[in-house]
């Protein structure tokens, strides 16, 4: 099982079913692996550029204002300490100065029962945000419900004001055969700060070494 599958449940199936097939388990000694363009990548307010720099160091956002990158992900099946189901991701952005990587581990967090989605961001995973999912019009909808840093062995949750809000749109281009996501980074009484968006291919195949 996904974490996807684990938190949308009979949802999961409503999907696109290319997304679907994205979106569930990646069988044990397989990973996925993608490949496409990003039409834009970054932000124009450079004011922005100091601090991102530091998130890039990390594998979280990059200091650029870019349009046709080239990019590769690839998918990791994984599981968290509790036994839960996490999808490790590296994307890897070809700019003309060189290549980044952004990394995370969508996961899933239970309370009382209720299981989320969680992405730990970073090389270190400093940066952790909660993620609301919903399927719509066959494509999937995630946003962000709160964010913490961790500081130490404390996760610090940032207050709302002052909190990136990050959403999320994948969805499927039959007309085009390919997916297409969106990914922007808001601030409350700001307004934009950061976006990616993008299409790709993709398909799951076994690990050096493993067959299927």
């Amino acid at each position: 099982m996904s974490p996807y599958h684990r938190v949308l449940g009979d949802a999961l199936g409503v999907l696109h079913p290319r997304l679907s097939a994205y979106f569930s388990a990646i069988p044990a000694g397989s990973v996925g692996r993608g490949s496409g363009i990003f039409d834009v990548v970054g932000t124009p307010r450079r004011w922005l550029w100091p601090v991102l720099w530091v998130l890039a160091r990390q594998g979280v956002l990059f200091p650029t204002d870019a349009r046709e990158v080239p990019f590769t992900v690839t998918n990791t099946p994984v599981s968290d300490s509790q036994g839960e189901p996490a999808i490790s991701a590296v994307r890897t952005f070809d700019f003309a100065r060189g290549e980044w990587s952004m990394i995370d581990r969508i996961g899933v967090s239970v309370v009382n029962g209720h299981a989320s989605l969680v992405d730990n961001l970073g090389v270190t995973a400093r940066y952790e945000a909660n993620l609301a999912a919903m399927v719509v019009n066959g494509e999937l909808h995630l946003s962000s419900t709160g964010t913490r840093v961790r500081l130490g062995r404390r996760l610090v949750r940032v207050p709302r004001f002052a909190a990136p809000v990050v959403s999320l749109v994948e969805r499927f281009d039959d007309d085009r055969d390919r997916q297409h996501v969106t990914v922007i980074l808001a601030l409350p009484l700001v307004g934009k700060l950061y976006e990616y968006s993008g299409y790709f291919s993709y398909e799951v195949s076994a690990t050096e070494g493993t067959t299927k």
